[in-house]
Order: structure tokens, then sequence, then C-alpha cells
């Protein structure tokens, strides 16, 4: 089964190439960002709009509430039925989104950890109870100062489970995902990387945000907080959403939470160049080279299978 994915960091126009290249190609998206699962969560995650919907099928978009947990595991069960379901179709599947982890999950499986004993594991809920996130993210960097240093200061899941895995074995998790990388892809895949100048990428995501912001961006947010769902939920703790939940809270001043936001945004754009960097088979694609995309991909389902 052949599949295209096209992904890369933030505001560097995947959805706007994905469209194109469905409509090409009469393929269907599926939706590979982890924000975009959640419902209501639409302008602050750049969620393809209605209109855009409309235009070619979407799948895994809005497929939980924002308290329900989601996670790679679970993208990896439903994106595989969804790839089967459109392979009984014919239907090319398109994987979209810049959510590294999940695109990983899909094309090798997940990376099979070491068994964390219930003392560790409390251990390192009790500091997090105890101390916040921030506590365990130094204790990581202290330990295992390599995966936290691709590692955003504030994600908890991940943080705990590095830490988790380092406290069990003394080995970084990262030992246990490079045994993981030599294991055989399930589909075989044209892997795109939109690629976009430093400097204009900042100014595109400093751009992105005020767009949000004249969307609605902050109704956005008080009405997800009026249904009644806590700030402290995985993604309203999210770049963009924290900030502003911040301001509305009289944390911060609307002007200062908008600096901030896009500073973390261009920080996450960072981390996801560096980790995409690393991905075996992946093409990066810069600006310039965009119209050879569809070239790209008509070459890729003219051959023979490779992966």
């Amino acid at each position: 089964m052949k599949i295209i994915i096209i992904s890369g960091p933030t505001a560097t126009g995947k959805t706007a190439t994905a469209l194109s290249v469905a409509k090409t190609f009469g393929a269907e998206i599926i939706n590979a960002d982890s924000m975009q699962v959640y419902r209501y969560l639409n302008i602050g995650t750049a969620k393809p709009t209605r209109e855009e919907q409309q235009k070619v099928p979407h799948h895994l978009l809005d497929v939980v509430e924002p308290d329900d947990p989601y996670h790679a595991g679970r993208f990896q069960s439903d994106a595989d039925a969804m790839i089967s379901d459109l392979g009984s179709r014919q239907k090319l599947p398109l994987i979209v989104g810049g959510t590294g982890l999940y695109i990983r999950s899909l094309l090798y499986g997940l990376c099979d950890l070491p068994e964390i004993q219930p003392e560790i594991r409390q251990q390192v809920q009790n500091e997090l109870k105890k101390n916040g996130v921030e506590s365990l993210y130094q204790h990581l960097k202290k330990v295992d100062p390599l995966v936290a240093g691709r590692l955003a200061s504030r994600d908890q899941s991940r943080i705990t489970r590095a830490l988790e895995v380092y406290l069990a074995t003394g080995r970084s998790i990262s030992y246990f995902q490079e045994q993981h990388r030599f294991s055989r892809p399930k589909y075989s895949f044209l892997y795109l990387y939109l690629a976009c100048e430093r400097t204009i990428l900042r100014q595109r995501i400093a751009d992105r945000v005020q767009q949000m912001m004249s969307h609605g961006f902050l109704a956005e947010i008080r009405d997800l907080l009026d249904k009644g769902y806590s700030p402290e939920l995985k993604p309203l703790q999210s770049i963009g959403y924290r900030q502003l939940i911040l301001h509305l809270q009289g944390v911060l001043s609307l002007d200062e939470a908008l600096r901030l936001i896009v500073r973390d945004t261009r920080r996450y754009a960072k981390r996801q160049n560096t980790w995409f960097s690393r991905v075996p088979g992946i093409k990066i694609v810069n600006e310039n080279e965009r119209q050879y995309i569809p070239q790209l991909i008509h070459s890729f389902l003219a051959a023979e299978d490779c992966h």
C-alpha cells in the first residue's frame, strides 16, 4: 500500500499544498496533527476550515472531546483503519500534519519501552504533584540532557515518560527509540517535508498569530471554558491556548500573551525542524521546489515498491 506524507513546521503551507495534491491525485486527507483531533479547537490549531474540508474529504479531524485522551497509539490504530478503507475504495491516502511521533508510529509502530516499576512511576508522579512539570523537566535535563533538549519544557507526558525510563533502566529513552529505528515500515511511502527559510518562517508565524486573533481565537477559548473544560487539560495547555487562558485569568496582558505565543511557536518550529532532520527517507522540499511535488508523486506512484 502506497501513501503520501506531507509534513513540515507550522505556517509552511501544509494545508494548501495538501488540498492541491489531493485534487490532482484524487486523494483523501488523513490528519496527523495531534491537536486537530480535538473538537472545538479550530482557530488555535489552524484546522482546515469548513470550506477547505468540503473541497476534499478529510479524516481524523474532530475525533474526540477536549477532555478525552488521544495518543500516538490510538492515532496509529485509527489511521491504519482509514488507510485500509481508502485502499478498498482505490483512493490514495494523503497523511498531513506536523506531529512527527504520530507519523512515525504509523510507519513503524510504537517503540517498545521497558516496563516501569510502580514505585518509580509513583516517585515521578509525586515530584510532579509537589513541584510541577518544570521540576520534572529540570530533573530530566540533569540525567538526560539530550532528550530534554528535544522536548518543550511543559510537555508533561513526554517528560514524564523519558524520566521514568531513565530512572527504571539507567538508559536514555533515545536508546530504545534508536533500536526501533531499524524496523521496516508498514507502508511504501513518499515523505515530503515543506521547508521554509528561517526569517520568512519567523514572520509568517507572527502574521499567523495576528490572523488567528482576527478570526476569533480569544472567543474560541472563552467558549471552551464556558463549556466547562478545565484549563489544565492537555489540549488547553498547548501553545496559544495556554497563554490566552493566562490572559483571561488576569495573569498576562494581551500583548504579553501574544508575544509569548509567537516566541513559543517559533521555538516549536525549530524543534520540528530538528526532529524531522533525523527522519530516514524524508524528502526536504524548499519553497522554490514546490512546483515539482506533482512530478515527485507521479514518479513514486509509477515506481515499484522500494520501502
